[in-house]
């Protein structure tokens, strides 16, 4: 027993030594690529970025496999082709590979050249859910160009923050934080939940622009459709809306098809407002999700097909939505029982 414990401890020291290296790591680097970033031409860095992409593309299979089943399960009778959903899996990494590209590139622009290297559209939404002065709620996914919405906005003068789920490493979420404060992005960490809360309901009062990712269906405890299956859902983005006041806006940074990028803001999105508040929430929320597949459903090229559940081990991945399905349904029933 005494040499179990001793190889358990020499285990979990190893983990921590390798943990602690793989972020100092990508600290360094990160500081370096930013340091000389502004001497390095950006035809270079963009075969460079373009050559790490191809590689972990090769490398994360499992990331590749789980991204092919999802958009099986989503678009199969769409694109019932394996070779055309491959191409698709394909186009979709190399379109995040650039949005990372242009993340970097933007962090070094300024305020100007911000404006002009992303289109503006529905300016007039935004500056009429301001003065309401309730906050306004972006509502957004992992499409496109999403890393640089907010430096977009901030660029032209608006109060923005945005909820991101941090890396696990506090030094170096620190470091990225301070490179989005440089260009006037307000970072709420989104864990622990209860401090997320309260920084996003400290923004909204001080009627700033809250960015909130709502396109990730691997959790949650309502169960909404989403490309013709049912899944689970975060309620926070209702409930923050229903509870506030604050106005929510559809935000998308998609690439058009001359290669430029367009932030599209659409209109205002009403809550749902029933007489039982956890039907308002997912009615709402059903609403939101909604919004979310028209815009994957317009590029599906540039959505990441990450943000599905996971396989359990014990189901298909069909199955599984076929017993969310019959789950949510005797949910229903239960409902109309109780009323």
């Amino acid at each position: 027993m005494a040499k179990k414990r001793k190889r358990r401890r020499q285990k979990t020291r190893l983990k921590r030594a390798l943990y602690n290296v793989r972020y100092r790591i990508s600290e360094y680097s990160l500081r370096a690529t930013m340091s000389f970033l502004s001497y390095i031409p950006d035809r270079v860095l963009a075969v460079y970025l373009g050559s790490v992409a191809r590689l972990a593309f090769i490398l994360m299979w499992r990331h590749r496999r789980r991204m092919e089943e999802n958009i099986a399960l989503a678009l199969g009778g769409e694109i019932p082709d394996g070779q055309r959903r491959k191409k698709l899996v394909r186009r979709a990494w190399l379109s995040f590979a650039r949005a990372v590209l242009e993340t970097l590139q933007v962090m070094q622009l300024p305020k100007q050249e911000i404006i002009s290297f992303m289109d503006l559209e529905g300016e007039e939404h935004i500056q009429r859910a301001l003065k309401k002065g309730k906050g306004v709620i972006a509502l957004s996914a992992h499409l496109g160009s999403f890393p640089i919405i907010g430096a977009r906005l901030a660029a032209a003068g608006y109060p923005f923050s945005a909820v991101i789920k941090q890396p696990a490493d506090e030094r170096f979420a620190r470091l990225v934080d301070g490179y989005r404060a440089q260009i006037g992005i307000h970072t709420i960490w989104a864990k622990p939940r209860r401090e997320a809360v309260r920084g996003i309901l400290k923004a909204l009062r001080q009627n700033r622009i809250v960015l909130l990712i709502a396109d990730e269906f691997r959790s949650g405890d309502l169960m909404v459709d989403f490309f013709g299956l049912k899944m689970p859902a975060p309620r926070g983005p209702a409930s923050l809306a229903l509870r506030t006041g604050a106005v929510t806006i559809p935000m998308f940074a998609t690439r058009r098809s001359n290669d430029s990028l367009l932030l599209s803001v659409g209109e205002a999105i009403a809550p749902v407002e029933c007489e039982d508040l956890e039907e308002s929430v997912l009615a709402t929320t059903a609403l939101y999700t909604r919004h979310l597949e028209t815009a994957i459903r317009k590029f599906p090229d540039q959505w990441n097909w990450l943000g599905l559940p996971s396989h359990d081990g014990k189901l298909s991945r069909h199955q599984l939505a076929r017993r969310r399905q019959a789950g949510a349904a005797r949910n229903s029933d239960k409902v109309r029982l109780r009323a």
